[in-house]
């Protein structure tokens, strides 16, 4: 009786447990990467859990199976195929399991899951992340379970139920590296839970964190929190939303609940929890700030299911033809990089450790945004970006045009499902909708899916020209300077010129003379490069050329007028595994080589962008070295935001440089003398405020070793990799910058010899002996999975001392359902503090508005000519005695500049005569350029200003951009000798005038 008694209370119990909610499963995320196996070809069977994979290879993803190809072949020659991925795992034990998701990050190009040999289903785009509920389909444990992944990396892969093939699947930009090049989660959750941001796939949307109501000066905010909570349970439950937010050193810094919502079985909606949050950190540009925003779904009082959503707040605003960040003006100053970000021997599958020490680099050298190239990144650098402070702009899917039918239906949904799944990362300020103009109506269809799952985000919608748009929110062309007075225009890719880091300069071995190496190769479409002159640099040449293109945009800066330019992304950071034009068999436009070795183009760059808009700090680099034969006469180039430099040989100054393009100092036939070359930067008043040396370097004498390794030290999970850096250095310790030397590795203890890249025979890709390239290269080594300890890793050289480093590989959980993340413990850069509350720019001229203008011909058109939209102009008939047109001011001004846009900018030049009230401040001819010319005369008082066609133009290319089909830009070329046409036009006074 007692027994019985005792039964019947512990079955009250029981139910009582259960009627609170204590009975749901916990929601935990693992870590899918360990415990894979490959096959390369297509296994017959490999799906069925009987199937014998003891001979496949053993990985841990991200795993792209060819990826040991990464800069050894041309982007065309990337090996495709089928290929199979294989895992055995067990549920968690003793942990109550309702619903199991799997997350892929991506796979190229096509993925077919199987879960204990039954279809799951496949995916197809390539890019974006997708998923899938798996619940039915598993074992509990003990049981095994096996998961199959069949893949197609095909670049003719179409998809099967309508034969498309995928435009972004593009052999020019898109490195093919096959397989599962990214991570894998699983999920397992309650059956009453919070989705996942995978709507293709499982047509969810996850949970959605955005601030409102911003108070920069408060520091506080509104934030929301929507997150689509899902009852797959048999019963109607009452569920209520909690908030945490924790902040960057893991306080819980404020909590708040939402009502309470019914929820009938299988139904499934959308619950809204906002609260005010005070003392709030802002994100902003190198200021990676961070919050853990934990959204819990209570049910009776007890949690039964929790998500993290790891985010920053920050206000943005884009108007008046500039983009505001937390109220403040900021230009951008980046790149346009390849979305593959790929490395040597690795391709993109790499730790996350290692996108955050790359992409770190950038925001080092003053960059502050990225523009990713036509498709979406993967969201491992997405989260980097976050943590570094960088802003992002996020393409859907894209190769150079606008597409109809299929294809758009294919980026339409690839933007949808982007924007769902990276919607929380601050960093992201802007979506790209083609990687080229598309139709009005196309960019409504694009706005209208921001809005419906982005409404709050505070980023811009737009595309690459879009420069007469009304529906794009920004635009800007892919080469040339623009300005607007409303949308912000900045430029998509600039400055596409190339150079290797192995060549200083035509005085140093290899001796690397501006044009030389292109003429043996060839464009993506087969035609042989007859010139390569126009973008085939040396360090020296390539880093100036950077410069010089930079000062376009910087002439046109905000500050500058009405009408401004918003910056620019030059074209790439880091040299890519993608279409090349040169004798190496990839792209070398980077400002840092693929092992992200900084080449002088990234030191200039750093001096030049130093700011939000104006120069903050001034500084100066001199390009190149200074260890030169006894014979050399050379020009030495400073680099610098001072307004003088004077250098000095040996501590005797050699005077005063001629300054060009603003931050470009040019000292003409400086002799070699060994020692110290040393170059001062002035301010206006002659006062010092920056310096930068070089010095002679002594002989090759020994190697040096140092490494680069995961921040909380290199994990033994055999996916790990430590950068080896070796330096050829004299006796006292310096680098050699001439050094050429070969280096022979060898790696023993708990890692493996990856490799590194440097020019000759398959670019060394896995070669254990390679050289280094002034004075300096880098291999990889990986660790091995369950073998902690020591990596010994030995350099040597003919002739030089060598050189032993040790690097300890750490124990960690490489279990089939790892709890250890990827981007586990990675710290957010900080270092450039929140956003000043200072102006981020000086008024450095003051606009004239224009009224009205009169031509000798086509009148009707003269307003174009200045309407801020520079698809329209006003050009004359043809008749030199037609070319004049004259424009009236709202009011006398004291004029010293105008500025304007000549049709075929590039290609035209048109003689011309500039009168103030009939008094002559110019005459000659145009310059040629890449946009905008300024004509710069003395200050003269006037309300009308005339210009008058005094001659017959010319007509010849002065940059020569060749693209990589060999077809060579017209840029608006003019046919007739006696038309002028003027896009735009602009006058200016003084300061304070």
């Amino acid at each position: 009786m007692k027994n019985q008694k005792a039964i019947v209370l512990m079955l009250f119990f029981v139910l009582l447990i259960m009627s609170t909610g204590s009975c749901f499963a916990q929601r935990m995320k693992y870590n899918f990467n360990h415990g894979w196996k490959l096959y390369v070809g297509d296994a017959k069977g490999a799906e069925n859990t009987s199937f014998d994979d003891s001979n496949w290879k053993h990985i841990t993803l991200p795993y792209a199976w060819n990826q040991d190809e990464a800069f050894k072949n041309d982007i065309v020659d990337l090996s495709t195929g089928i290929v199979w991925y294989r895992k055995i795992f067990q549920l968690p034990e003793g942990n109550s399991v309702d619903k199991v998701f799997i997350e892929f990050e991506g796979v190229r190009q096509m993925g077919e899951v199987y879960v204990n040999g039954k279809y799951i289903g496949f995916h197809e785009n390539g890019v974006m992340a997708f998923g899938y509920d798996i619940t039915p389909f598993l074992k509990p444990f003990p049981q095994e379970n096996i998961v199959a992944v069949k893949t197609d990396n095909d670049w003719k892969y179409k998809e099967r139920h309508t034969g498309s093939g995928f435009q972004w699947n593009d052999k020019n930009f898109n490195a093919n590296y096959g397989g599962i090049p990214k991570n894998v989660f699983l999920h397992t959750t309650s059956n009453v839970y919070q989705t996942l941001p995978l709507y293709t796939s499982l047509g969810t949307t996850g949970t959605y964190v955005y601030a409102t109501d911003i108070d920069l000066k408060g520091k506080k905010a509104l934030i929301n929190v929507d997150s689509q909570v899902k009852n797959e349970s048999d019963s109607m439950v009452d569920v209520q939303m909690n908030i945490k937010v924790e902040d960057l050193d893991g306080n819980i810094v404020k909590t708040f609940s939402g009502d309470v919502y019914s929820l009938s079985p299988n139904g499934m909606r959308e619950m809204h929890v906002a609260d005010t949050v005070p003392n709030l950190n802002f994100w902003s540009w190198g200021y990676g700030y961070l919050y853990n925003i934990y959204s819990e779904l209570k049910i009776d009082g007890k949690v039964v299911d929790q998500v993290k959503v790891r985010t920053g707040f920050r206000k943005t605003k884009f108007a008046d033809g500039m983009i505001y960040l937390n109220d403040r003006v900021i230009m951008m100053k980046g790149y346009a990089q390849r979305t593959s970000n790929e490395w040597p021997s690795v391709g993109m599958s790499v730790p996350a450790w290692l996108s955050d020490y790359g992409n770190s680099l950038i925001t080092e050298g003053n960059g502050n945004m990225v523009r990713w190239m036509h498709v979406t990144p993967w969201k491992q650098d997405v989260e980097s970006f976050d943590r570094m402070g960088l802003i992002q702009a996020m393409p859907a899917g894209d190769a150079e045009k606008d597409v109809t039918g299929r294809r758009w239906e294919q980026r339409k949904e690839l933007m949808r499902d982007a924007i769902i799944y990276n919607r929380n990362n601050p960093s992201i300020l802007f979506y790209e909708c083609g990687n080229e103009s598309i139709s009005e109506d196309h960019m409504a269809e694009m706005k209208s899916i921001r809005n419906q799952y982005d409404a709050f985000g505070g980023r811009a919608i737009g595309s690459r020209e879009m420069l007469d748009s009304e529906e794009a929110e920004y635009g800007g062309e892919m080469l040339y300077i623009n300005k607007s007075a409303d949308i912000p225009f900045w430029a998509m890719e600039y400055c596409r010129d190339e150079g290797s880091r192995k060549y200083w300069d035509e005085y140093t071995a290899p001796y690397h003379k501006n044009g030389e190496g292109g003429t043996f190769s060839h464009n993506v479409n087969g035609s042989k490069i007859k010139d390569a002159s126009p973008y085939n640099h040396n360090q020296d040449s390539h880093a100036i050329e950077d410069v010089v293109r930079w000062y376009d945009y910087w002439e046109m800066r905000p500050g500058t007028g009405v009408r401004v330019s918003s910056g620019g992304a030059n074209i790439i950071f880091s040299d890519t595994n993608t279409h090349y034009r040169g004798e190496q068999n990839f792209r070398r436009s980077g400002e840092v080589d693929a092992m992200r070795i900084p080449k002088d183009n990234y030191w200039a760059h750093k001096v030049i962008w130093d700011g939000w808009v104006d120069t903050d700090t001034v500084r100066a680099h001199i390009l190149g070295h200074w260890n030169y034969d006894d014979n050399v006469t050379k020009d030495i180039t400073v680099v610098s935001t001072a307004d003088d430099v004077e250098l000095f040989r040996n501590g005797k100054s050699l005077g005063k440089g001629e300054q060009s393009s603003r931050f470009l100092f040019t000292f003409k036939d400086v002799k070699f003398l060994k020692g110290t070359l040393k170059a001062v930067g002035y301010d206006a008043e002659g006062i010092k405020v920056c310096e930068d040396i070089k010095e002679t370097v002594g002989a090759p004498y020994a190697l040096k070793l140092t490494s680069i390794a995961r921040p909380d030290g290199m994990l033994a999970d055999g996916q790990d990799l430590a950068i080896v850096q070796v330096e050829v250095v004299d006796e006292s310790g310096r680098r050699c910058p001439t050094a050429l030397n070969m280096i022979h590795f060898e790696v023993k203890g708990a890692g493996e010899f990856i490799g590194g890249i440097a020019q000759g025979p398959d670019n060394y890709i896995g070669s254990t002996q390679l050289p280094v390239e002034c004075g300096i290269n880098r291999i990889f080594v990986r660790s091995i999975k369950n073998k902690a300890g020591k990596i010994n890793i030995t350099a040597t050289s003919d002739h030089l001392k060598k050189d032993q480093i040790t690097i300890e590989t750490e124990k960690t959980d490489t279990h089939a359902l790892s709890k250890v993340m990827p981007d586990a413990n990675l710290q957010s850069y900080l270092k450039m503090g929140p956003t000043p509350e200072t102006l981020s720019y000086k008024i450095s001229r003051v606009p004239l508005r224009i009224i009205g203008a009169k031509a000798a011909s086509n009148q009707e058109n003269a307003a174009l000519s200045y309407d801020d939209n520079e698809f329209t102009d006003w050009r004359n008939d043809g008749q030199l005695s037609s070319g004049i047109i004259e424009y009236e001011l709202e009011k006398e001004g004291n004029i010293n500049q105008v500025v304007a846009k000549f049709s075929g900018w590039r290609r035209t030049s048109y003689p011309i005569s500039i009168y103030v009230d009939n008094k002559k401040v110019f005459e000659g001819k145009t310059p040629r350029s890449l946009g905008y010319v300024t004509f710069n005369f003395e200050p003269t008082t006037g309300k009308k200003v005339r210009v008058e066609l005094t001659g017959a133009t010319t007509d010849n290319d002065a940059f020569n951009i060749v693209e990589i089909t060999g077809k060579v830009d017209q840029a608006g070329k003019e046919e007739s000798k006696g038309n002028i046409s003027i896009l735009e036009i602009e006058f200016y006074e003084p300061v304070g005038k």
